[in-house]
């Protein structure tokens, strides 16, 4: 018998937005003046009241387990947030506490999956989908969004797709990549669909506080009992209440559902963090303010590099209307030659940027489209204005 490892294992793509990230601080740590944009996590400090409130669970040693699906008063605050933000009534025993969006969505495939599964997942896509859907014997389907929908697909893309196979449809909204945001309309047209082809919907709502302007953030599974019934709906407090390392995530589904995830979670990490969790009760159930306060700062970033890039040669973009991303096509920039060779791709023109220009940006090719660059504006507006001054310079000399 040899000592081989798992073929699963070996199928899975390193992330490229922790690689970019890693090599960008690693720069910085030698002395290089690096710009990074490649950050999918907000650059404020978690809110003062949060991290008091985790300091004082340490204080009165709430440093045990706690239930392996969460605790009971943080599953009744996801409960309230879901009822009066959302439009969705879960009750506690429907909510499962994680350790991050990642494990949830891991959870969450691990219980509605079995071998040869189909899930369809809308291209440009969180790199991460893909990879979590193979791991659990699932195979992913890809579709893909056209610009003039915004690189949103359609109710009758979706319909095309659906086979015998098809268990689960992906439905990221706001989206990470593109920042863009599903109409009620366009959600309502997929439930349709979704109930009448008899699949669940896994609806990723993470960044769903971080919509500008007059867009509004609609949950799928709001809209009637019918596709209620078929949504499990992810969130977290990563990236509203610029939290990412305390690594909490939440799912509201069927009670069904919710146990045998709760059952998975048991045997795989037992409970998320006693702490992090108490941190995550004040989150939604305290001072709300620095949330606002984020959002209007992000919205300053996004209406800047939007002027700017769209300003700059060669490039294009559609202004995004959530999260903190802005999607630029690279296409013409590709067809360019750099010191005699043809750039060819996006990740030759990400590693000119970081090498020639200390400029780190995410090549798209993971997430589903191979033209494109993904630049996050979870960064200073100094360092922003640094970072885009290099971009021009470099596309300006092509």
């Amino acid at each position: 018998m040899s000592l081989s490892l798992s073929k699963k294992a070996a199928s899975v793509k390193p992330s490229s937005t922790l690689a970019i990230t890693a090599k960008a601080k690693a720069l910085k740590a030698e002395g290089i003046d690096i710009v990074g944009f490649g950050a999918g996590e907000p650059d404020f400090n978690t809110p003062d009241n949060i991290n008091e409130a985790a300091i004082k669970a340490i204080k009165e040693g709430f440093t045990k387990y706690t239930p392996a699906s969460g605790t009971e008063e943080l599953k009744k605050a996801v409960s309230a947030k879901f009822r009066e933000f959302n439009g969705l009534h879960y009750e506690a025993n429907q909510i499962v506490i994680s350790n991050g969006g990642k494990h949830s969505l891991t959870n969450i495939f691990e219980v509605i999956l079995n071998p040869g599964d189909e899930v369809i997942i809308p291209a440009p896509y969180w790199l991460t989908y893909p990879e979590i859907v193979k791991l659990s014997d699932g195979v992913p389907v890809f579709l893909y969004g056209a610009r003039d929908n915004g690189y949103k697909v359609t109710a009758k893309q979706i319909r095309e797709a659906v086979t015998d196979k098809t268990k689960a449809l992906i439905l990221n909204t706001p989206s990470n990549p593109t920042g863009m945001v599903y109409s009620e309309e366009e959600l309502r047209a997929i439930a349709e669909i979704a109930v009448e082809k008899d699949f669940y919907v896994v609806a990723d709502e993470m960044y769903e506080y971080l919509i500008y302007g007059e867009k509004k953030h609609v949950s799928i599974a709001s809209l009637g009992d019918e596709i209620y019934k078929r949504t499990i709906t992810c969130s977290g407090v990563s990236k509203s209440y610029a939290m990412t390392g305390w690594r909490i995530g939440y799912t509201g589904s069927s009670a069904e559902i919710a146990k045998m995830m709760g059952s998975v979670q048991s045997h795989q990490t037992s409970n998320p963090n006693s702490i992090a969790q108490k941190a995550a009760l004040e989150a939604l159930t305290g001072d709300q303010s620095a949330l606002g306060e984020m959002r209007v700062e992000f919205d300053k970033r996004r209406k800047y590099m939007f002027d700017r890039i769209s300003a700059m040669p060669l490039l294009e973009l559609l202004e995004p209307e959530g999260a903190f991303y802005v999607f630029v096509d690279f296409t013409n920039v590709l067809e360019k030659s750099y010191k005699g060779q043809k750039i060819g791709t996006a990740a030759r023109a990400a590693e000119i940027l970081i090498e020639d220009y200390q400029v780190a940006v995410v090549p798209c090719a993971d997430f589903g489209f191979d033209n494109f660059v993904r630049l996050s504006y979870a960064i200073s507006l100094e360092a922003i204005e640094k970072g885009l001054d290099r971009i021009e310079k470099f596309v300006s000399s092509l």
